[in-house]
Order: C-alpha cells, then structure tokens, then sequence
C-alpha cells in the first residue's frame, strides 16, 4: 500500500508522496494508473518529497504530470509541499527555506498553515535556456500554429511556457490553440501555453494548456511566465493580481537581474492509500 496526500493549490491538484526515507518506486505505468480519475486517484502532477543532493536545500521534490512523464517546475505544487512540510513538522512558519526541484532551489516561505510565498527565481529569456527555436532573443514571436498565425512571448519558468496577449479568454481561439501551441516544433520539450487577457497594469485572467496535462485550473508557473512576458514589454507593474479558474495568484518582480516572488493558498483535500504498487 502506498499512502499519499491529496491536496490543491485553486484547484491544481497534486497527489504528494512521502519518500524521505522510502525510495520512489512508481514507473511510467504506475504514474498513469494512480492519475486516472476513473480507476486511480486523479491529480494534476504527482509530487514526491525526497532528501536533497544539495547541500544548501532541506528537501528535494520530484514531479510527474498525468501521463507519467517528469516536470521540471510547479508552482503550485511546491506551495503544496511546503505546507505539507509544514504539518509534517519538518518546516518552520515564517521561516525562509531552500527546496530542491528538478529545475534547481527554491526558496519558499510559509505564510499561515495554508498560504506560502515562493521565490520562483529570474525568468529565462534567452531561446537556448527555454529551449526554444529563435535566432536572436525578443519579447515578441510570431509563430504558425494549426494554420495561425499567433504572436507570443516566450520564456522559462524552471520549464518552457509560450504566453499569448488575446482580447477576451472566452474567445474560443484559446481552446482550438492550446494543445497545438503546448506540442509546437519550435519548443523542443514542449511549452506550458498561456493565454492572458490584460484588465490593467496590476491585474491579468489567464488559462494554461500544460504539457504532459491539458487545461488546468490554475498553473503557478504559468502565472508567473504571463506577468514575466508582459513586464519585460512593459505592459504591467511590478505587483500584479492573476486570475485563474481556479482562483488568485500575487505574482511581484522588480525586474531583470531579480528573481520573482509567487504568493498563494496550499490546500489538503483528504489522505489515503493506493494498493496498486
């Protein structure tokens, strides 16, 4: 029997294991069977609390999306994991602590049992670092998706993430585009593809197609990537509000040279035991 923790950040939702002194021990297979909503337990991405390889960090997370292929970032799910530190008793409350994730540390704090604020680090710009195909760096792409053409922003969040400007979310480009743009040739591993719509300086709606995931409710990541997008354009302020289905993000960053804060809710939905391993 596995045991595991169901929990939620605006609904992105995360099955989280504890493996600090029990290996990981679920393969490709075994990841696809505890995500299917019908016959498993369902989840966004699965998160395994680990020891850490660096010696600066207290704890190293592993992610997996719903078709059993590794992440590299979330962020809603490392507020997850902190709060599941938290009550766990391996986390001090407002106390900054370093978290190892496949992209490299975080540094996360604990607000309240239930908020934790993160430090997501600078947002990659450069093409090689996202990876994505351009010749020189720029703050805007035109790319041909599915037959459109579609202008986009590009750049890493600790994982790749296309962000594009449109009108109104309820426009129905985004859900025609959304899987074409998430698997487009020119991101060699894939992108997280956003679609935002700009109320004003300090507040964005947003929808997310992930890779590996499909439409999500809320994608911390992707969050930051939009606000990231739109500031090195100068089109929003250093603090901004972003709307997911799910729910609200504060996203805060200064600027290049600085890294960038993501503040939100961490939620435990219910404990259980998964008997297929």
């Amino acid at each position: 029997m596995l045991r595991f923790s169901k929990m939620h950040g605006l609904g992105n939702d995360f099955v989280v294991l504890d493996c600090r002194t029990t290996p990981f021990v679920l393969d490709e297979a075994g990841i696809r069977a505890l995500a299917d909503r019908r016959t498993g337990v369902g989840f966004d991405q699965l998160l395994s609390v680990e020891p850490a390889c660096d010696p600066s960090c207290a704890f190293y997370y592993g992610i997996w999306n719903t078709d059993g292929s590794p992440a590299r970032q979330c962020g809603n799910g490392v507020r997850c994991v902190a709060a599941w530190l938290f009550r766990a008793g391996a986390l001090t409350a407002d106390e900054p602590v370093r978290l190892e994730s496949p992209s490299g540390p975080v540094t996360v704090r604990l607000l309240s049992a239930h908020e934790v604020t993160v430090e997501m680090g600078e947002p990659q710009f450069a093409p090689d670092r996202i990876p994505f195909a351009a010749d020189t760096e720029s703050t805007r792409y035109v790319i041909d998706v599915d037959g459109t053409l579609l202008e986009i922003g590009a750049v890493s969040m600790g994982n790749p993430h296309a962000v594009a400007l449109v009108n109104e979310l309820a426009d129905s480009t985004a859900d025609r585009l959304g899987p074409a743009l998430t698997t487009h040739p020119r991101f060699a591993e894939g992108a997280n593809a956003g679609f935002v719509e700009r109320l004003s300086r300090q507040h964005l709606k947003l929808r997310v197609h992930e890779r590996g995931v499909g439409w999500t409710l809320a994608c911390g990541t992707g969050a930051c990537a939009a606000v990231a997008v739109l500031r090195q354009r100068g089109e929003v302020d250093e603090q901004v509000r972003v709307d997911l289905p799910g729910g609200s993000l504060r996203i805060a960053w200064p600027g290049p040279g600085r890294p960038l804060w993501m503040t939100g809710p961490a939620a435990f939905a219910f404990e259980g035991d998964w008997p297929g391993v």
